[in-house]
């Protein structure tokens, strides 16, 4: 069995599980818990052990190697990023943005029926980056703007340019 991150507890609470890969943006922590993927942190620290990998983990690993290859161009893994109601309809929107395209933040929050600061506030607080694909939402014009990920534009910019969405600034919408 995995080595959890924390056992459960008092709390009752299902464990959760971590695992480390390499990446070319970085060392990024996946997190599991219930059976979902809850969380892609950059790595705090290159002194984590990974223990032997649950087999949502291990498929996770599979598919961060064939996206950052170019093998892969849509995730396919159980999500449950904790988040407010208005959150998880950005997220899942922006899970709809294929890759290689990219929307602005008013296209986004206009099928929303929202504003472009709320969609940006929530890109912000995606706990799964990359698999949730917010950096394919670009700020007004299609200009590259901040991003919560480690390296922060520039990796926004390795990623885009990886799926070739800056080829002509094509968008989705």
């Amino acid at each position: 069995m995995p080595l959890p991150a924390r056992e459960s507890g008092f709390t009752g609470a299902d464990p959760v599980y971590r695992l480390t890969v390499a990446s070319p943006v970085g060392a990024l922590t996946l997190f599991e818990q219930s059976g979902a993927i809850t969380h892609l942190l950059w790595a705090a620290s290159n002194r984590l052990r990974n223990g032997r990998p649950t087999p949502l983990l291990a498929a996770a690993r599979i598919q961060l190697e064939d996206y950052f290859a170019g093998r892969l161009k849509r995730f396919h893994l159980p999500l449950a990023p904790a988040g407010t109601e208005f959150q998880c309809r950005v997220w899942a929107a922006i899970r709809e943005i294929p890759a290689g395209k990219t929307l602005t933040y008013g296209e986004l929050a206009r099928r929303l029926d929202s504003g472009p600061r709320a969609v940006g506030t929530a890109c912000g607080a995606n706990p799964i980056p990359i698999i949730i694909p917010c950096h394919r939402v670009l700020a007004a014009g299609g200009r590259l703007n901040g991003y919560s990920g480690q390296g922060g534009i520039v990796t926004k910019k390795r990623l885009l340019d990886l799926e070739g969405a800056l080829e002509g600034r094509r968008s989705s919408g």
